[in-house]
């Protein structure tokens, strides 16, 4: 939803202020979604679910109510950048560490069904929103949004449980162990510097393409379909990674990501525009729901809350650096093709490291991994 709010506040309520500044407020958001699961995951180690899930999911609600009231930059920064961040970050960690509790030969199905819901979400919610704000204002589509929030919540914590005992607490709280892994080492930066271009396209599609006189109430449309394409990638990589490897559908699907991410800013038609929110959306849905899948195949599922957390720490500083850094390139240069260079090039390289962890894992090329 970050394109849909970066769009309205570059139009509206913050007017004046740089597309730059204001990718800010989703970038932040994004990071804050990473960032906690260095704690997050020790604490879903030790046993903690409800509470933390609890905790988070009245913050969020609160944010979101909050968001409603906010009138200048820095505001919207707090409320809908940090403290939205942090609890949906808290909430990501816990819910990203319960399936491999549950599912062993069927993870990357489980995966991929879990991350159909923020496809989900990302292509209803957008529409509600848009719709809303035409019709009662942005301060009621707010807080339609919170008591929407609220049953969602409750559903949460209500169904979501880890099975397996939790793991008995000894060492230091948060420990760097995993990175004495040549393969975590190498997926992890792969994941970094992929969140510093991966994402660039959504959060900046429906803005280039109205740059390229394409209509406001047809370009918002565009996220809509990327986030539908990217529910039957994440749904179709999930199948498919549980017989061939996750590594061995990520790295293709991600490839292709890369490849539309350097021809987005030449899309100039409706027709160009659509055929790169399809084929991006589907493309990169299969790397995000698989993320988390290769990490739990790293180790045992005891420490798997750790594993998860430290390498979703290194993506927070790549998914809060790479939009901004992408509005900085657009306001000096006035356009988006060498956004897209940046971006694109940011994708390819993470998987070139993606490779190299496939190759450290099997000593070789070929295999299921």
């Amino acid at each position: 939803m970050a394109g849909v709010f970066q769009a309205y506040y570059t139009e509206n309520l913050l007017k004046g202020t740089s597309p730059s500044t204001i990718a800010w407020i989703g970038s932040v958001q994004y990071a804050l979604i990473f960032i906690p699961g260095l704690v997050v995951g020790r604490i879903f180690d030790m046993g903690y679910t409800k509470i933390p899930l609890s905790a988070a999911g009245a913050v969020l609600v609160l944010a979101t109510f909050l968001t409603a009231q906010c009138t200048v930059y820095w505001q919207f920064l707090l409320c809908q950048g940090i403290a939205m961040g942090l609890s949906a970050g808290t909430i990501f960690g816990i819910l990203m560490g319960c399936p491999a509790h549950w599912f062993k030969h069927r993870l990357g199905m489980a995966l991929g069904i879990m991350a159909l819901g923020s496809s989900c979400g990302g292509t209803i919610f957008p529409i509600i929103i848009r719709n809303l704000i035409n019709a009662v204002g942005f301060q009621w589509t707010m807080r339609i949004i919170g008591f929407l929030e609220i049953v969602l919540v409750l559903a949460m914590v209500a169904t979501v449980e880890r099975r397996l005992p939790p793991r008995r607490h000894t060492g230091p709280f948060i420990s760097f162990e995993p990175f004495k892994s040549t393969p975590f080492t190498l997926y992890s930066i792969s994941s970094f510097i992929c969140f510093l271009g991966i994402y660039t396209c959504l959060t900046y599609l429906e803005v280039s393409a109205v740059s390229e006189g394409i209509s406001d109430d047809f370009a918002f449309y565009l996220l809509a379909i990327a986030n539908g394409c990217s529910a039957i990638g994440r749904v179709v990589g999930g199948y498919f990674a549980d017989r061939t490897g996750p590594l061995n559908i990520m790295t293709p699907a991600t490839i292709l990501a890369g490849v539309l991410t350097y021809i987005w800013p030449f899309a100039t038609s409706v027709g160009g525009n659509i055929g790169i929110a399809i084929v991006y959306g589907a493309s990169s849905g299969v790397y995000v729901s698989l993320l988390a899948a290769p990490i739990v195949r790293m180790g045992k599922t005891h420490d798997v809350g750790v594993r998860v957390g430290m390498s979703m720490t290194l993506i927070a500083i790549g998914a809060v650096a790479g939009p901004p850094i992408s509005g900085a390139i657009n306001d000096a240069t006035g356009g988006f093709k060498f956004v897209g260079v940046y971006a694109g090039s940011a994708v390819m390289l993470a998987c070139a490291f993606m490779v190299l962890t496939r190759i450290s894992i099997l000593g070789g090329f070929w295999g299921k991994v």
